[in-house]
């Protein structure tokens, strides 16, 4: 289970590069996935309909706690990783530490990003460099009422 996580980018960068040699359709989402719930899975899920590796970027614990404050995340990054792990769906994992994953997206190479339709095409980071070289944004509808936010909100107020 957790073998599909990569602590270091080269191991998944020799992994891609093996795999866009077999003509394999390599896809890229990212996000903090703190509380996993059926939106992300439906995210998740989608996306792998439309490539053959799905790379998964999870935000690391102080990336959050500068993207959505101190209080997050609520769960820890090796949770977070264990419970992605889990997804069939999921190829492979890796953490960044930066606020944006574009630093990974520009080493990967991917040819889909996906990110749920709480972005427009033009917003998602790395957008302009993967359609540079053919690739391509695929926005999924996102499930409505169903957020982390929201879970813990209800958590703290139930």
């Amino acid at each position: 289970m957790i073998n599909k996580f990569y602590k270091h980018s080269k191991d998944l960068i020799h992994k891609i590069k093996n795999l866009k040699s077999e003509d394999k359709v390599i896809g890229f989402t990212n996000g903090c996935f703190d509380l996993l719930h059926k939106g992300h899975l439906k995210l998740i899920a989608e996306s792998k309909n439309s490539c053959d590796f799905l790379i998964v970027a999870l935000n690391s614990d102080n990336s959050i706690k500068r993207l959505k404050g101190i209080d997050r995340p609520y769960e820890n990054e090796q949770m977070r990783i264990e419970s992605i792990a889990r997804l069939v769906d999921v190829d492979a994992i890796i953490l960044f530490e930066e606020d944006t994953p574009l630093k990974l997206i520009k080493l990967f190479n991917p040819q889909y990003i996906f990110k749920g339709s709480d972005y427009s095409e033009l917003s998602v980071v790395g957008s302009d460099y993967v359609k540079s070289y053919g690739g391509s944004i695929k926005i999924i509808e996102l499930m409505p009422g169903v957020s982390t936010t929201k879970i813990i909100n209800e958590k703290n107020n139930g």
